[in-house]
């Protein structure tokens, strides 16, 4: 007799997650690889999920509530799942960014996460540590669901010209992750501006930082170092950072220029000619 994992579903939104899966496929008369077949993934991976082994997608929920009609249960606790995902010092960050009215970015060597395509986000998440790299990329990109929001939040980017040119993962993923950029251009919601190296001495000088505006709430200011998140509602270091940002803005190109140089970059840099 196959061994059954015994979840309890108390312990963590995982849990409760794979044991509703569970429930929901014996109550429909299913075997893990008759549901697989139905979902179109394998029968190991339902398997994986309903122990807790594996971190279920957006995808995956969506397509087992349609299997399973179960009303949207599980669409609506993957939600919950991939938050708990997190580490714990970023939940409050995330947390913000759900409910923030517009993001303002000043990123000086790499592409943001709610920026970031598949291929980038993995390589960058997989730097020093593989473990479990394919959940928590999921779990990563699942931040970017915010721009799908019937009210999404404004989104603006200043990037540094290096973040172009630090050739994270190859070229291949390189060429993907300026294509997905591009991909916003005409998203009046979401604003690249590239700080070039020749703009010199510049008002963001010591370092990356986000500032979160919401509708009601004062705002906040994010920064960040290794493990370790730092928002701030103090009113002089959001005045601080707002006027910063403002010169940093200024100083950029203008969003046809970006794109436009992006564009380059992606062709000149990493075209498919360059690619092995």
């Amino acid at each position: 007799m196959t061994h059954i994992n015994v979840l309890d579903p108390r312990a963590s939104p995982l849990d409760y997650y794979g044991f509703e899966l569970r429930r929901l496929r014996e109550t429909a008369g299913l075997t893990q690889r008759q549901l697989g077949d139905i979902l179109n993934y394998t029968g190991s991976l339902v398997g994986q999920v309903e122990t807790a082994r594996k971190v279920p997608t957006p995808e995956f929920s969506e397509r087992a509530d349609a299997a399973l009609g179960t009303g949207g249960l599980l669409s609506r606790l993957v939600e919950l799942v991939l938050r708990s995902q997190l580490p714990a010092w970023f939940r409050q960050v995330a947390e913000l960014q759900t409910r923030a009215v517009e993001i303002l970015a000043f990123e000086t060597h790499l592409v943001p996460g709610l920026l970031q395509a598949r291929g980038y986000a993995r390589t960058v998440l997989g730097a020093l540590d593989q473990t479990d790299i394919e959940d928590r990329t999921t779990v990563r990109l699942d931040r970017q669901r915010i721009f799908e929001k019937g009210d999404p939040p404004v989104y603006w980017l200043v990037l540094s010209e290096a973040a172009l040119c630090q050739e994270i993962g190859g070229r291949r993923v390189m060429r993907e992750q300026l294509a997905h950029l591009l991909s916003f251009e005409n998203n009046p919601r979401v604003n690249i501006q590239v700080l070039l190296f020749s703009a010199g001495v510049h008002a963001g000088l010591q370092g990356a930082f986000d500032i979160y505006r919401f509708a009601s709430d004062p705002a906040i200011v994010y920064t960040e170092g290794y493990g370790s998140g730092h928002p701030s509602a103090n009113p002089d270091t959001v005045k601080d950072c707002s006027l910063r940002y403002d010169h940093l803005q200024a100083a950029a190109l203008s969003l046809a220029g970006s794109a436009e140089l992006i564009r380059r970059v992606m062709e000149e840099r990493y075209g498919e000619h360059r690619l092995a």
